[in-house]
């Protein structure tokens, strides 16, 4: 029986956690999740993990599955899904994939571009605790132009990494990405869900405004001992803890959410584009999926 990975991707807030379940009920199956924010067992809410009742109907991987403190790469991602995936399709013959973190999931399909080992630069680090993320934009963009016009710029670990490779190859770090796919032992059906934008953005900002009645405030306040990792400088967390700084008013606070949401939900947007266009369906259209993707798995046989 030839074995199917279903990916169900698109931006934050767009409804995707409640077809994965209903999806993963109807093949019988589990649901891998490639959303690198729900990894962290310390944070839920400012994360928007899937409940407990959703985790108890379908048996979730990848979430809240290791500490805020713990190191976790997108390489060590890629090996361990490889591995869940593979232990899912002895028993099922296809398994959902749900997130919006593009290139985790690109990373399972495609696979990583190889680069070379290298010992890390503490003081990167060091220099963006003292000078800030303009002295790594501005160091990247000497090392590695190309790579600066494509890379997430306010992702610091990424232009850390871009940055420790120049450094210790010589080399540009847009030479080592080769595009080249690696051959899987799966086929992926694609559904990416869309919205208008004024209707996300207005669930968007409703989900934000939950966020803070559920306790978004204690969960920050509660984790502020691993406020140096890169883990908790993401959305919803940063904001709350100016504000507990004393540096934003908590109205202020949430608008930035709400603004931040929205531009990262922009980028999401962006991101899966690159997919073909008739993978494209709105969370109310669960019967018209369904039968996208039996007809999708009807035809590779």
């Amino acid at each position: 029986m030839k074995k199917f990975i279903v990916v169900i991707a698109g931006p934050t807030g767009i409804g995707k956690t409640n077809l994965s379940v209903f999806l993963a009920k109807k093949f019988n199956t589990e649901i891998i999740s490639f959303d690198s924010r729900q990894f962290y067992k310390e944070i839920s809410i400012g994360t928007n993990v899937p409940s407990k009742y959703f985790r108890k109907e379908v048996k979730h991987h990848f979430i809240q599955n290791i500490s805020i403190s713990n190191s976790y790469s997108i390489g060590k991602y890629e090996k361990d899904a490889l591995k869940t995936i593979k232990k899912i399709h002895e028993k099922k013959n296809v398994i959902i994939m749900v997130g919006g973190s593009g290139l985790y999931l690109d990373a399972i399909i495609h696979g990583l571009d190889s680069f070379p080992k290298i010992k890390k630069k503490n003081e990167l680090y060091e220099h963006y605790r003292i000078n800030g993320i303009e002295y790594l934009k501005k160091k990247l963009k000497e090392l590695d132009e190309n790579y600066y016009d494509k890379v997430d710029t306010n992702n610091p670990q990424r232009l850390i990494r871009a940055i420790e490779v120049c450094i210790a190859s010589d080399k540009t770090y847009s030479s080592y990405l080769t595009h080249t796919k690696k051959k899987r032992k799966f086929d992926v059906i694609k559904i990416i869900l869309q919205e208008e934008r004024n209707i996300l953005y207005e669930r968007i900002n409703h989900r934000v405004d939950k966020m803070i009645k559920k306790g978004l405030i204690h969960e920050v306040s509660k984790n502020t001992k691993y406020r140096k990792y890169n883990s908790l400088n993401t959305i919803g967390y940063k904001e709350i803890f100016e504000y507990l700084d004393g540096n934003q008013s908590l109205l202020g606070a949430v608008e930035k959410i709400k603004r931040n949401t929205r531009r990262y939900a922009k980028r999401q947007i962006t991101w899966f584009k690159k997919y073909k266009s008739n993978s494209l369906f709105t969370k109310r259209d669960k019967k018209k999926i369904l039968n996208f993707i039996l007809e999708k798995m009807k035809n590779q046989f």
